[in-house]
């Protein structure tokens, strides 16, 4: 039985076409499948759509679904949408105008559908994972040449760069660079703070490769030669017992990821190191999150995540500690689920 649904997201429309714009809607009814967008795409939509999926012109784009909705409806129709990516003015547009039709919300229902990836998409995830960590290799030469006494705010600048190629690769997401106490806030906003031998440094980025995303993170100590590997060696003994304890639990719960466990068991893996360790108090977020399209999406290594993890999943992990007005430390890297285990991407 072939479902209807109706997509807003951008990325979710990408999934299922091929293509996507910033104004454009994807129907799906029985068989039929359309890409609505207006005229400054519908040239380029037209070479660039799936076969099989129809480009329609409109400058309402609403209107236009309605239309198509109601010359397709042979008797009472269920159609999926999800909550997430409609405002509440743009749905009412569509649903209190469809009275006969039964909207049906279900949360995440796009992310629900790419969240096994397909051997074509693990490549890819695979191949931005690689130019990724090559960008941090390239900011690390930037950082040993010309980083002291630079700030964040130029330290962030330069990442971009870096991670971007300067414009060859978009971002997965706005870089996080953070020196010492400032890497104690997991999402810390660049500063005038200039760095200086002997500090700690932690780089948070990714970039895209045809539009699916890479997400790393390395926690440093700046010295001649600097490099974003896992193997650190700092000056304050406190910093460095605390960078064994998340790498330990880092290499913990890629090592003992199985597919058959909930995402909230394998949480478990890392955050049980770091709470033996006494430090549990200042793990204070989910030990990772699946990346796709969507930098963010299923499945949710968290306490909360009920996801059964399946073969062909991918996800990070990224276990942390953050210790206020001091110091910060995440050491995270993608992973792939194949043959029941994790697998470093």
């Amino acid at each position: 039985m072939m479902t209807n649904y109706i997509l807003r997201d951008e990325n979710a429309i990408y999934y299922e076409c091929g293509y996507s714009s910033d104004n454009a809607i994807f129907l799906s009814l029985g068989s039929e499948k359309w890409f609505i967008t207006d005229s400054r795409y519908t040239t380029e939509a037209k070479e660039a759509v799936k076969s099989g999926i129809e480009v329609v012109e409109a400058s309402d784009l609403l209107k236009a679904a309605r239309t198509l909705v109601r010359g397709q409806r042979k008797r009472r129709m269920v159609v999926i949408f999800d909550p997430k990516d409609w405002t509440v003015e743009g749905f009412k547009k569509l649903g209190q105008k469809l009275p006969e039709v039964h909207f049906r919300p279900v949360a995440d229902f796009s992310h629900q559908k790419r969240i096994v990836k397909s051997e074509e998409e693990i490549s890819l995830l695979q191949k931005a994972a690689i130019l990724g960590r090559e960008g941090f290799e390239i900011f690390a030469r930037y950082l040993d040449i010309a980083g002291l006494q630079k700030s964040e705010k130029r330290l962030h600048f330069e990442a971009k760069a870096a991670l971007g190629r300067h414009g060859e690769y978009p971002l997965s997401f706005d870089p996080i660079v953070a020196i010492g106490a400032n890497a104690a806030k997991p999402h810390a906003l660049p500063t005038e703070r200039r760095l200086k031998e002997g500090d700690l440094l932690l780089m948070d980025a990714g970039l895209k490769y045809k539009r699916y995303c890479s997400d790393r993170t390395r926690t440093v100590c700046m010295k001649k030669g600097v490099a974003f590997t896992d193997d650190q060696r700092f000056t304050s003994p406190k910093i460095q017992k605390a960078y064994d304890l998340v790498k330990k639990a880092h290499d913990t719960a890629i090592e003992k990821a199985r597919s058959g466990m909930t995402g909230a068991q394998i949480d478990r893996l890392a955050r049980d190191v770091i709470e033996k360790g006494g430090m549990g108090e200042y793990f204070i977020h989910s030990t990772g999150h699946g990346v796709g399209l969507d930098i963010h999406e299923m499945p949710y290594i968290s306490s909360r995540g009920s996801t059964v993890i399946e073969d062909g999943m991918v996800f990070t992990i990224e276990p942390g500690v953050y210790l206020p007005k001091e110091f910060g430390i995440r050491i995270e890297d993608m992973v792939v689920m194949k043959d029941g285990k994790a697998q470093l991407l």
